[in-house]
């Protein structure tokens, strides 16, 4: 892990000797293939601490160096094939250019609700290579695949626990609702003040690294972990109006699970397409498994391509509805068809069956006429003519008595 580049180990060992001479450090095992687990004896685990924690960087417990009074064999030798195949798996990411030196942290505990403990074998945290946080568990299928399927329960269980520093409302609303968990945003919840945003829908990714086993035996694995954890990996539909139109899928509430083998990072590089996402057939780079083409990005696609074709629609549709002028075959403008609709304007519309240029001739003859008229009624009244010549005298009609 620390010297990737190297092609043979030799400074590795003369190091890790240097240590043994100055008693930092000691062989835990050896395995089956001769390869040695080295461990930090209780001198070099109070150096380590002394250069790592004040980095923040966390350092596993000492392993302590017991013999049987007995035989005067090593007891606990408990750094096993498993603990070497977790080593080997973040030296293969680090490799690949996944993380760095101190990017890697192993055992990490996920408190439930319940009080019970998830341990992640390996959390690497990468955001550099595309990959914020990864949950790794290594499994040397020493574990039935059911066992794999309640891990990943527990951790899709994890990811929906509100952080200790929500709002009231919100808590309330959760404990009297468990199904109010599918509308709190994810920074209301735990793994955010865990672990730093993924940069993709759903929850913390998860990894199940297989190692010395048989392509069909991970074969028959993973299809256990599709079928009987589908709820925790698998996304939903998105509940729209648009439901015809939209192929994207929901991944919010989904944990995002991959796999692949510790045989396959070694020989192909983990930044290979040799890992695959459960749902999806084929291998792909880790990026590339982790993404989701098929989710938020392409809904809100999708979304704005149905919203305006259902404005298209509804505009044909409305358009299909306009009135048209009984006297000049002339569609309504939108005005005029609000007018002659508008129970408020309907007294003043006229009439409803005429477009607007027709109202507005009505109108105009309406108001000449009625302008007429006014001025007719306003005219003083003409005199009449009784036959005299203008400027003498009117005769009288009556005559007069003597």
């Amino acid at each position: 892990m620390t010297r990737p580049d190297n092609r043979h180990d030799k400074l590795t060992r003369d190091n890790l000797l240097d240590l043994q001479d100055h008693h930092l450090a000691r062989i835990e095992s050896v395995q089956g293939d001769q390869r040695q687990v080295w461990v930090l004896t209780a001198r070099g685990h109070r150096e380590a601490k002394k250069l790592l924690e004040p980095k923040g960087i966390r350092i596993s417990a000492l392993r302590k160096e017991e013999y049987d009074p007995d035989t005067g064999e090593l007891l606990g030798t408990g750094y096993d094939d498993h603990a070497a195949a977790v080593t080997s798996t973040a030296a293969e990411l680090h490799r690949a250019g996944i993380g760095h030196r101190l990017g890697f942290q192993t055992e990490v505990a996920h408190r439930l609700g319940n009080g019970y403990v998830q341990r992640a074998d390996l959390v690497v945290r990468a955001p550099a290579a595309g990959v914020p946080v990864l949950l790794l568990e290594i499994d040397r299928r020493t574990e039935d695949a059911h066992d794999l399927v309640h891990k990943l329960r527990r951790y899709w269980e994890w990811g929906r626990l509100l952080a200790p520093d929500v709002d009231k409302y919100t808590a309330d609303l959760v404990r009297s609702r468990p199904d109010a968990m599918e509308i709190i945003d994810h920074e209301q919840r735990l793994w955010r003040r865990v672990y730093p945003p993924t940069g993709r829908e759903g929850l913390v990714p998860l990894a199940f690294v297989f190692a010395d086993t048989t392509k069909a035996k991970v074969d028959n694995t993973v299809k256990v972990l599709e079928e009987a954890g589908r709820r925790y990996w698998a996304p939903r539909r998105y509940e729209t109006y648009y439901r015809e139109a939209i192929t994207a899928k929901d991944y919010s509430q989904a944990v995002p699970v991959v796999s692949t083998s510790l045989e396959q990072l070694t020989e192909h590089g983990a930044d290979a397409a040799v890992w695959r996402r459960l749902g999806r057939t084929g291998e792909q780079t880790l990026t590339a498994a982790l993404d989701n083409p098929d989710g938020d990005a392409l809904y809100r696609r999708q979304a704005a391509r149905a919203e305006a074709e259902e404005e298209r629609r509804k505009a044909a549709e409305r358009e299909a509805r306009r009135p048209v002028c009984k006297r000049c075959a002339q569609k309504f403008t939108d005005q005029r068809w609000e007018e002659t609709t508008m129970h408020s304007q309907v007294p003043k519309a006229g009439d409803l069956s005429v477009c607007g240029p027709c109202h507005a001739n009505d109108s105009a003859r309406h108001d000449a006429a009625a302008e007429a008229a006014r001025r007719q009624a306003a005219a003083p009244p003409q005199p009449e003519d009784d036959g005299q010549e203008p400027g003498k005298p009117r005769r009288s009609l009556f005559r007069r008595r003597t």
